[in-house]
């Protein structure tokens, strides 16, 4: 696989408003793409959201019925399964000795917002690998523990098989599942057909599936024609197999995607 590696985000090589006068289009959910547009417009871009990715809860009977106490670990998937979760189940409802894991900065925000303290999480990575590599996910830490995954209908299997071969005891429970959002694709297609994109991110593979679905055969001639951004190698393969000319991969995080756009827009070479 062929992707470009993001340039280093110096701000002492950029500009002020290195992005100043480009339209940079995010794919998030609705709701949850406040802190990437703001880190973009901070540096000058227009940020604009297509949101591509809807959310919806799935039967809240399952979890409404777990015994929380049985479980000594609850790794949460994501921001939103913090929010589907804790909808259902509020903080009141957790016990005080059952800890708290989660795979990156936005999702343990979302649990200390909920109250929840010393929130497990790594410091990079962000995914389900780096989450593993974490001494609290160790076979020695796990080995006979009760641990509840809280995920996104259709997740990846890694976290929990691997737990399984270090000896813990996985229960997995689907708290929510991403549909392809209603969009009217006319709008970005006009935009792009004037020349007025600049780039293109994706935060998730089932972004990109969901952005090919509603903006179709413009949506991959979009992919070939505009620097397509993804803070992860999955997603930048994702984005070549779907026929991104050279995916490009940034700094995990909203500030480190933005100062990657930023670094290689700047570069005349992209």
């Amino acid at each position: 696989m062929t992707v470009r590696p993001t340039l280093p985000p110096s701000s002492s090589c950029l500009p002020a408003q290195p992005l100043a006068g480009r339209c940079v289009v995010t794919t998030r959910p609705a709701g949850q793409a406040a802190g990437l547009l703001s880190a973009l417009a901070a540096l000058g871009a227009e940020p604009l959201n297509f949101p591509v990715i809807g959310i919806q809860a799935c039967d809240p009977a399952p979890l409404r019925g777990l015994d929380l106490a049985a479980f000594e670990l609850a790794f949460f998937v994501s921001a939103n399964a913090v929010a589907q979760t804790l909808a259902v189940r509020p903080r009141a409802d957790w016990p005080a000795t059952l800890r708290v894991a989660t795979v990156g900065p936005a999702s343990a925000r979302a649990l200390e917002e909920q109250g929840f303290a010393q929130v497990i999480a790594p410091t990079t990575g962000f995914d389900s690998e780096a989450v593993l590599a974490l001494p609290e996910f160790s076979a020695d830490a796990l080995a006979g523990r009760q641990v509840l995954i809280l995920r996104g209908e259709g997740g990846r299997e890694l976290l929990a098989e691997t737990l399984r071969l270090r000896g813990a005891q996985v229960s997995s429970l689907d708290c929510y599942r991403r549909v392809c959002a209603a969009l009217d694709p006319a709008p970005l297609v006009a935009r792009f057909e004037r020349g007025e994109l600049a780039a293109l991110v994706f935060s998730a593979s089932e972004g990109l599936r969901f952005f090919l679905e509603i903006a179709s055969t413009a949506g991959r001639a979009m992919l070939a024609a505009l620097p397509c951004f993804a803070p992860h190698p999955r997603i930048c393969a994702a984005l070549q197999a779907a026929g991104a000319a050279c995916p490009i991969l940034t700094t995990p995080g909203d500030a480190g995607i933005a100062a990657s756009i930023a670094a290689n827009l700047s570069d005349p070479s992209v």
